[in-house]
């Protein structure tokens, strides 16, 4: 009743058809291909002008940029001191609570 039955293996029913051969296949030898059409060069761009009043709007966008980043890493930084250190305090108290039983 306890002994575990181990179910037998199933033999096929029916014909069994022998594996499939495979035959190799032939590599055809594909057509050169022909050489691309020259084609014609397109001048470069012209050179950006930078004015002192892009510059300055260059300046203050990267810096408003490195702040707002700053700011969400010094954030995140911040996040994960508080949850460390709640979960330093939660862990000392259930200590103690342990120890004092």
């Amino acid at each position: 009743m306890f002994r575990p039955k181990v179910p037998a293996m199933p033999q096929p029913t029916g014909p069994v058809a022998p594996p499939a051969v495979v035959e190799p296949t032939t590599v055809t030898p594909g057509t050169p291909a022909v050489p691309p059409a020259p084609v014609a060069l397109v001048p470069p761009c012209p050179a950006v002008r930078v004015t002192p009043g892009t510059a300055l709007a260059l300046v203050g966008g990267g810096t408003a940029v490195v702040l707002v980043v700053g700011a969400v890493l010094v954030s995140m930084l911040l996040a994960v001191t508080l949850t460390a250190t709640s979960v330093a305090v939660c862990a000392v108290v259930i200590r103690s609570a342990l120890i004092r039983r």
